[in-house]
Protein backbone atom coordinates (compact mmCIF):
# COMPACT_ATOMS: atom_id res chain seq x y z
CA UNK A 1 0.00 0.00 0.00
CA UNK A 2 2.73 2.54 0.82
CA UNK A 3 4.60 1.46 -2.48
CA UNK A 4 1.29 2.48 -4.63
CA UNK A 5 1.08 5.69 -2.56
CA UNK A 6 4.88 6.29 -2.86
CA UNK A 7 4.41 5.39 -6.62
CA UNK A 8 1.50 7.92 -7.31
CA UNK A 9 3.29 10.92 -5.09
CA UNK A 10 6.77 10.33 -7.42
CA UNK A 11 4.24 10.27 -10.53
CA UNK A 12 2.70 14.06 -9.46
CA UNK A 13 5.75 15.25 -8.68
CA UNK A 14 8.40 13.76 -11.11
CA UNK A 15 5.92 14.22 -14.25
CA UNK A 16 5.72 18.01 -15.23
CA UNK A 17 2.52 19.63 -15.71
CA UNK A 18 1.74 22.71 -18.06
CA UNK A 19 1.43 25.08 -15.69
CA UNK A 20 4.69 24.33 -13.65
CA UNK A 21 6.37 24.52 -17.11
CA UNK A 22 4.96 27.79 -17.91
CA UNK A 23 5.86 29.02 -14.13
CA UNK A 24 9.73 28.01 -15.00
CA UNK A 25 9.67 29.94 -18.09
CA UNK A 26 8.31 32.86 -16.18
CA UNK A 27 10.96 32.60 -13.48
CA UNK A 28 13.71 32.28 -15.89
CA UNK A 29 12.67 35.09 -17.88
CA UNK A 30 12.22 37.18 -14.58
CA UNK A 31 16.12 36.16 -13.50
CA UNK A 32 16.93 37.45 -16.71
CA UNK A 33 15.86 40.79 -15.38
CA UNK A 34 18.89 40.75 -13.14
CA UNK A 35 20.84 42.08 -16.72
CA UNK A 36 19.30 45.32 -16.18
CA UNK A 37 21.62 46.08 -13.63
CA UNK A 38 24.36 46.27 -15.93
CA UNK A 39 22.59 48.02 -18.98
CA UNK A 40 21.23 50.72 -16.40
CA UNK A 41 24.54 51.44 -14.75
CA UNK A 42 26.42 51.48 -18.43
CA UNK A 43 23.81 53.82 -19.56
CA UNK A 44 24.38 55.98 -16.96
CA UNK A 45 28.14 56.14 -17.44
CA UNK A 46 27.40 56.70 -20.94
CA UNK A 47 29.82 59.34 -21.99
CA UNK A 48 32.79 58.70 -19.70
CA UNK A 49 33.18 54.69 -20.90
CA UNK A 50 31.94 54.39 -24.65
CA UNK A 51 34.82 56.02 -25.98
CA UNK A 52 37.46 52.69 -23.89
CA UNK A 53 35.05 50.40 -24.36
CA UNK A 54 36.69 47.03 -26.06
CA UNK A 55 36.08 47.13 -29.89
CA UNK A 56 36.67 43.44 -30.75
CA UNK A 57 35.22 44.02 -34.46
CA UNK A 58 36.79 47.51 -35.62
CA UNK A 59 33.22 49.43 -35.28
CA UNK A 60 33.67 51.71 -33.43
CA UNK A 61 34.10 51.57 -28.89
CA UNK A 62 30.83 53.81 -29.66
CA UNK A 63 28.99 51.62 -31.26
CA UNK A 64 30.21 48.58 -29.44
CA UNK A 65 28.98 50.16 -26.30
CA UNK A 66 25.87 51.13 -27.58
CA UNK A 67 25.06 47.98 -28.40
CA UNK A 68 26.11 46.46 -25.48
CA UNK A 69 23.72 48.99 -23.77
CA UNK A 70 20.76 48.27 -26.04
CA UNK A 71 21.10 44.51 -25.23
CA UNK A 72 20.90 45.10 -21.75
CA UNK A 73 18.22 47.43 -21.53
CA UNK A 74 15.75 47.27 -24.40
CA UNK A 75 16.29 43.38 -25.42
CA UNK A 76 16.75 42.59 -21.77
CA UNK A 77 12.69 44.84 -21.27
CA UNK A 78 11.29 42.74 -24.36
CA UNK A 79 12.59 39.53 -22.70
CA UNK A 80 11.43 39.80 -19.49
CA UNK A 81 7.66 40.97 -20.52
CA UNK A 82 8.14 38.49 -23.22
CA UNK A 83 7.65 40.33 -25.90
CA UNK A 84 9.35 39.54 -29.30
CA UNK A 85 11.04 37.06 -27.19
CA UNK A 86 13.40 35.24 -29.59
CA UNK A 87 14.15 38.27 -31.83
CA UNK A 88 15.17 40.07 -28.39
CA UNK A 89 17.70 37.05 -27.71
CA UNK A 90 19.36 36.72 -30.46
CA UNK A 91 20.76 39.65 -29.95
CA UNK A 92 21.59 39.14 -26.37
CA UNK A 93 23.28 35.96 -27.24
CA UNK A 94 25.40 37.60 -30.16
CA UNK A 95 26.66 39.89 -27.21
CA UNK A 96 27.36 37.19 -24.54
CA UNK A 97 29.24 34.78 -27.44
CA UNK A 98 31.29 38.05 -28.12
CA UNK A 99 32.49 38.49 -24.49
CA UNK A 100 32.96 34.97 -23.63
CA UNK A 101 34.72 34.29 -27.19
CA UNK A 102 36.67 37.37 -28.04
CA UNK A 103 36.83 39.67 -24.74
CA UNK A 104 37.49 37.50 -22.22
CA UNK A 105 39.41 34.92 -24.28
CA UNK A 106 41.92 33.38 -22.24
CA UNK A 107 40.96 33.77 -19.42
CA UNK A 108 40.11 31.23 -16.92
CA UNK A 109 36.30 30.38 -16.95
CA UNK A 110 35.93 31.91 -13.46
CA UNK A 111 35.92 35.09 -14.63
CA UNK A 112 33.85 33.58 -17.66
CA UNK A 113 31.28 32.60 -15.22
CA UNK A 114 28.56 35.31 -15.25
CA UNK A 115 28.06 35.32 -18.96
CA UNK A 116 28.27 31.70 -19.59
CA UNK A 117 25.36 31.36 -17.40
CA UNK A 118 23.61 34.20 -19.35
CA UNK A 119 24.52 32.67 -22.06
CA UNK A 120 23.00 29.27 -21.07
CA UNK A 121 20.10 30.99 -19.90
CA UNK A 122 19.36 33.20 -22.82
CA UNK A 123 20.09 29.72 -25.00
CA UNK A 124 17.61 27.80 -22.96
CA UNK A 125 14.83 30.57 -23.50
CA UNK A 126 15.39 30.90 -27.07
CA UNK A 127 14.45 27.42 -27.71
CA UNK A 128 11.64 27.04 -25.08
CA UNK A 129 10.11 30.51 -26.04
CA UNK A 130 8.41 32.82 -23.32
CA UNK A 131 5.98 30.05 -22.28
CA UNK A 132 2.07 30.75 -21.21
CA UNK A 133 2.39 33.98 -19.32
CA UNK A 134 3.69 36.42 -21.71
CA UNK A 135 2.96 39.52 -24.04
CA UNK A 136 4.00 37.27 -27.10
CA UNK A 137 1.00 34.53 -25.75
CA UNK A 138 -1.39 37.19 -25.77
CA UNK A 139 -0.31 38.88 -29.28
CA UNK A 140 0.49 35.16 -31.54
CA UNK A 141 -2.65 32.90 -29.20
CA UNK A 142 0.42 30.65 -29.90
CA UNK A 143 -0.18 27.62 -27.19
CA UNK A 144 2.83 26.62 -24.65
CA UNK A 145 1.12 23.55 -23.54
Amino acid sequence: MILFKSKRFLKKVALPKAWSYNIGLLFLRFNCALMLFHGWSKFNNFAKDSAEWPDPFNLGSTFSYSFTVFCELVCTLFLVFGLFTRFALFPLIVLLLVIVLFIHKGEPIADREHAILYLLLYAALFFTGPGEYSLDRLIYKKDYK
